[in-house]
């Protein structure tokens, strides 16, 4: 009876006698989880035109911010670097076409996944021999200061991230809802075949596509850079993406944002409420169990397409 109690009332219990600082965990998740959001949106974005899980995604988020440092370090300004880094995400994604997707049309999606995984470590192989393997610190002006509001300690640096991610996230909504080329890459992701045949050229919404998702790995890479320095473990918040997607659902951009919310939250708050009863760091593997049980009763997330195949 004490197990049951110390496990579901202490917590609530705890909670509600301070809300102050229950606010402020909740705040700070959801801060949190927008930066897991914004790597996340790299993946759907690919999954959206090919239908595969882009392993490199991870890579692509540790690639940009250390080729924006690189630059930053030979005394190129930073608005500059921005601009040059942003052509190399670009030009990376015509590369990506010509040498990879070009060649794998119509192929299993297991093919284009094993593709990935490749051009992950080719990613990571080709920063470390330019740039090097040391950890990076990377300033691009945003400041970072804590300060308090309503007796909640909030972060200058977190709010900021959190408002490039939702004008990042409602661009790209308005872009694959209102655009043809958005409705393209729907149809691009249903059936290479048939949208080559209604003259939709794959070639070319594929590099848009990676573009935006280097773009973004990029704006991703450089939350992360700032926040824990350029490093090549940043290639590993790609797994944390995974129980975000899992929720949210690979084919949604707002599902990215709600998993990432959900993920960011819910991981904060089990760590400070629930942590001292399984010995600490429950935030570590708090996300896959929560992805797991969503597996378990909604394979495709709350806001994945539900796929049906006649076989």
């Amino acid at each position: 009876m004490e197990m049951l109690y110390a496990i579901f009332a202490a917590p609530f219990i705890d909670m509600f006698s301070d809300p102050v600082f229950f606010a402020e965990v909740v705040i700070n998740g959801l801060l949190t989880g927008i930066m897991y959001s914004l790597v996340a949106l790299g993946f759907v974005l690919i999954f959206k035109a090919s239908g595969v899980f882009n392993f490199a995604q991870g890579a692509m988020v540790l690639f940009a911010p250390l080729t924006l440092v690189g630059l930053m370090e030979q005394g190129v300004p930073v608005i500059l670097a921005l601009i040059i880094t942003a052509a190399v995400m670009v030009l990376l994604a015509f590369l990506i076409e010509k040498f990879m997707l070009r060649h794998l049309i119509n192929q299993e999606g297991i093919v284009l996944f094993m593709a990935t995984i490749g051009l992950n470590f080719l990613l990571e192989g080709v920063g470390q021999i330019a740039w090097g393997s040391n950890v990076k610190k990377l300033d691009v002006g945003i400041p970072d200061e804590s300060f308090e509001w309503g007796g909640i300690l909030l972060n200058t640096f977190d709010i900021a991230a959190a408002v490039i991610a939702a004008i990042l996230v409602a661009v790209l909504a308005v872009f694959f809802n209102k655009t043809r080329i958005g409705r393209a890459l729907r149809a691009v992701a249903d059936d290479h075949q048939a949208a080559l045949s209604v003259g939709i050229p794959l070639r070319t919404i594929w590099i848009i596509v990676w573009s935006v998702s280097g773009i973004v790995a990029l704006v991703a890479g450089i939350m992360w850079g700032t926040k824990s320095g350029v490093q090549f473990s940043l290639t590993l918040i790609a797994l944390k993406a995974l129980p975000v997607l899992i929720l949210g659902g690979f084919t949604s951009i707002p599902g990215a944002i709600v998993g990432g919310l959900i993920i960011g939250m819910g991981e904060k708050i089990a760590e400070i409420y629930w942590g001292p009863l399984f010995g600490g760091a429950i935030e570590n593997w708090f996300a896959y169990m929560l992805a797991l049980v969503v597996l378990l009763f909604r394979p495709q997330g709350l806001f994945g397409e539900r796929i049906i195949e006649r076989v």
